[in-house]
C-alpha cells in the first residue's frame, strides 16, 4: 500500500537538478547578469547598512560616518569580479544558484564595509574571503560535473563492451 514508485525520474534530488543548470547564451546576456547581480548585492548591502533593529546599544551599528562612495565602488568592482567568475563556470557546468552566492557575498561585504568603514587592507581581506567562498562554490560545481562525466563514460564503455 505504501510502495514507492520506481523509475529514473523519481529520484529525491530532482529539484536540485532543476536548480543547477548550465547557463549558455550570448556574451551580452552574461554581462547583463553579472551587472544586475552585482547591483542587487551592493544595493541590498547599502539598504541593510541604513537600518538597525532595536536600540543602538543592542542593534547593529548604523552606517559609520564618512565617505561611502569609495566602499560602494570597491564592492561594485569586487562584485563584478566574483559574479563574472561564477557566471563563467555556470556557462560550462551546472552551478547551484550562482546568483545567491554572488548577491550574498557582495551584500555582506558591502554591509560590513559601510557599518565599519575598514582600511583598504581590511577591505582586501574581505574581498579575498569572498573570492575564496566563490572559488569553493565553483570548485564543487566543477568537481560534480567531472564525476558525472566520468560516470557517463564508464556506463557508455560498459554498454559497448
Amino acid at each position: 500500500m505504501n510502495d514507492l514508485p520506481e523509475g529514473p525520474f523519481d529520484s529525491g534530488d530532482s529539484d536540485d537538478s532543476e536548480d543547477a543548470e548550465v547557463r549558455p547564451g550570448p556574451l551580452w546576456r552574461h554581462a547583463v547578469w553579472v551587472v544586475a547581480v552585482t547591483a542587487a548585492g551592493v544595493a541590498l548591502g547599502w539598504v541593510g547598512a541604513l537600518f538597525r533593529i532595536g536600540p543602538e546599544e543592542f542593534g547593529l551599528p548604523p552606517a559609520a560616518s564618512g565617505a561611502l562612495w569609495p566602499y560602494l565602488l570597491a564592492w561594485a568592482a569586487i562584485g563584478l569580479a566574483l559574479a563574472a567568475t561564477l557566471r563563467v563556470v555556470a556557462a560550462k557546468v551546472p552551478v547551484h544558484e550562482p546568483e545567491t552566492a554572488a548577491i550574498g557575498v557582495v551584500m555582506i561585504g558591502t554591509r560590513l564595509s559601510l557599518g565599519w568603514r575598514p582600511e583598504p587592507l581590511e577591505v582586501a581581506g574581505l574581498a579575498a574571503a569572498g573570492l575564496l567562498l566563490v572559488a569553493v562554490w565553483c570548485a564543487v560545481a566543477l568537481r560534480g560535473a567531472a564525476v558525472v562525466r566520468r560516470t557517463e563514460e564508464v556506463s557508455r564503455a560498459r554498454g559497448t563492451a
